[in-house]
């Protein structure tokens, strides 16, 4: 009686696992990411992958915006002590739809002007990278410590009129936060 549930139940917990495996895989995650200093700044590049869904996508055709939040940290090791946090900056890309022009507008940051795309995959590759976010001043560093960037990649919630909540209630669904990503970046003499 016992051989005949064992087979059964090790073939659903084998099913499950590659099942899981498989949703797990395509979890947005932080990659490529550098920093570098230029003369001036410590600038940050990143990219999200994994982060568009075809119900995140419908959305947007819809005119719904999303809207994705980078946190940046920046630290320097110490020690005998916990490592301190010198900046932290947020970095906000909103990405939405206009029906009638038939064009994606892409923001970034608080005040930017939008630029339009025509085409949703140059909408979503813009939406997904940072470029060259300045984060802190270089004469501010010491040359002679370790600093290290702390990121982290977020889909804001979305919200909705009050009557197409009920009506899109699957837009709950489609939030997602990356893990905390450390990146060790080298000084220049």
């Amino acid at each position: 009686m016992v051989r005949k549930c064992l087979l059964p139940l090790c073939g659903v917990i084998l099913l499950l696992s590659v099942g899981l495996s498989g949703v797990l895989a395509q979890e947005a995650r932080l990659t490529d990411i550098r920093g570098f200093t230029d003369n001036q700044q410590v600038m940050v590049y990143a990219k999200v992958t994994n982060c568009f869904t075809p119900k995140m996508e419908q959305a947007i055709y819809a005119g719904i915006p999303t809207t994705f939040t980078f946190f940046l940290n920046l630290y320097q090791v110490r020690s005998w002590w916990p490592d301190r946090r010198l900046a932290f900056v947020e970095v906000r890309h909103t990405l939405k739809y206009d029906r009638v022009r038939k064009l994606f507008f892409v923001s970034v940051g608080d005040g930017g002007e939008p630029v339009g795309f025509q085409d949703l995959g140059a909408a979503k590759l813009a939406m997904a990278e940072l470029n060259g976010v300045a984060l802190f001043p270089v004469s501010r560093l010491d040359r002679d410590r370790t600093y290290y960037l702390k990121l982290k990649a977020k889909l804001e919630e979305v919200r909705l009129p009050m009557r197409l909540e009920y009506i899109l209630f699957f837009a709950s669904l489609w939030d997602f936060e990356t893990d905390w990503y450390r990146y060790r970046f080298p000084m220049t003499p």
